[in-house]
């Protein structure tokens, strides 16, 4: 019988040129487009993203989907196969090309840390060269659900190159258990998918929060910072909150949620609203003042809305001054962190201001940090030396030492030979 071949490529030596884009649009119905290196809009992916805005994905999903889908089809380009005929094996190389390949570069402060190397201040390692876990598990479901979509919904292709994992095939493995054996464990990761790693969320102590406050300039910066770190709201979150929202006398603020859209007022903290002021007094007059405005300027003129990049890079100086390398997203960290650690508020509360849809992802930050480990720990080895150094207690009433310590020795009795 002839032997089936299967191609074989080298993804080391392949060429995946950086064409094609992503467009932002002005039509609300179709808020991103994928434009291939031909210029041409990809209708299969204008389609699935249509699909996903009336299946109530966000915006900002919908930019991420395109840009993991551009990926894929500079991959298919690269290759040459079109992406209604890509099957697996283009699935396992695609897999292959993102493991080993290096990012694009980017531009790097002189004085920037290398990919990869751990920052001396908090433990942290700098992004690598190489595509993280998560990006690549990310690339591989949106890439596996653009497929499911057109399956369901034109019947083509016939297969997705990106299977489910096996646990989805196999029913209710254990549903005729015989007792003489052990439950089996189904495999719930698929082909090509990478293993997820286990979350550990950073925390940033309370000493370095401090030293990090006290390098903040700018009364708008504190009041900022003392906002995420109380409400524990994605950056994204409070930097699109508008003067409306904002209620001194309840001590809340009103966020939308980044995922589903949900306004939810946030209790903060009464520091936060006090820098809130002293900002709001300082462009008294300089910026509009309209409940739809946005809350957060720029402090030159011309006067903007204050952006992701820009809150950014005031966190970055503030790190520049201590050597350290904290992400404004540590802040949201330490707010669930510094929550869940107070006896009087439940998970469940915790679980309502982080805006987590499951409680299984609130329960990561009840793990004890490195830090906190280490002081346990040294704390029990102090206890262990002090209770060693204690001389032995005295026998009870009714015994004597001379009869104890011809049984026992003389350490029984508080003698010498211990």
């Amino acid at each position: 019988m002839p032997e089936h071949s299967v191609t074989v490529r080298n993804v080391a030596t392949l060429k995946v040129a950086r064409v094609g884009r992503v467009e932002k649009t002005d039509d609300p119905l179709r808020p991103f487009r994928l434009i291939d290196a031909d210029g041409t809009e990809v209708a299969a992916v204008s389609e699935f993203l249509h699909h996903m805005l009336a299946d109530d994905a966000s915006p900002t999903s919908l930019r991420s989907y395109a840009y993991e889908l551009l990926a894929w089809v500079r991959f298919l380009r690269a290759v040459d196969v079109p992406w209604h005929l890509a099957s697996r094996v283009e699935a396992r190389d695609f897999a292959l090309w993102l493991k080993t390949t290096k990012k694009p570069p980017r531009r790097r402060r002189p004085d920037a840390p290398a990919p990869g190397s751990v920052n001396p201040v908090t433990g942290k390692a700098t992004p690598g060269e190489n595509y993280a876990a998560r990006t690549r598990r990310h690339a591989r479901a949106v890439i596996r659900s653009f497929y499911e979509y057109h399956r369901e919904t034109h019947g083509r292709p016939l297969i997705n190159p990106f299977p489910q994992g096996r646990a989805a095939d196999e029913g209710s493995p254990n549903a005729h258990h015989n007792p003489m054996q052990p439950f089996r464990q189904p495999s719930r990761r698929g082909a090509y998918q990478p293993r997820e790693p286990k979350p550990t969320p950073r925390i940033i102590p309370e000493q370095a929060f401090n030293d990090l406050f006290a390098g903040l300039k700018y009364n708008r910066d504190r009041a900022l910072i003392a906002f995420y770190i109380s409400t524990g709201a994605r950056a994204s979150e409070l930097l699109g909150v508008p003067q409306g929202l904002v209620s001194p006398g309840d001590q809340t603020i009103g966020v939308v949620r980044k995922g589903n859209q949900v306004l939810q007022h946030l209790p903060a903290s009464t520091d936060a609203f006090v820098w809130l002021r002293l900002y709001q007094q300082e462009l008294h007059g300089m910026v509009p003042k309209h409940p739809s405005e946005p809350l957060w300027w720029t402090l030159r003129r011309p006067f903007r809305p204050l952006e992701y990049d820009a809150a950014r890079m005031v966190f970055t100086r503030a790190n520049q001054l201590l050597g350290a390398n904290w992400t404004l997203h540590g802040l949201r960290h330490s707010a669930a962190k510094r929550m869940v650690r107070d006896p009087n508020l439940t998970l469940a509360d915790v679980q309502w201001v982080m805006g987590h849809a499951h409680i299984t992802t609130t329960e990561i930050y009840i793990a004890p940090t490195p830090d906190e480990v280490v002081a346990h720990v040294l704390a029990h080895h102090e206890r262990q030396r002090a209770e060693q150094a204690k001389p032995p207690a005295p026998p009870a009433s009714g015994y004597r030492p001379e009869v104890l310590a011809a049984l026992f020795g003389t350490s029984a009795v508080g003698g010498e030979n211990r």
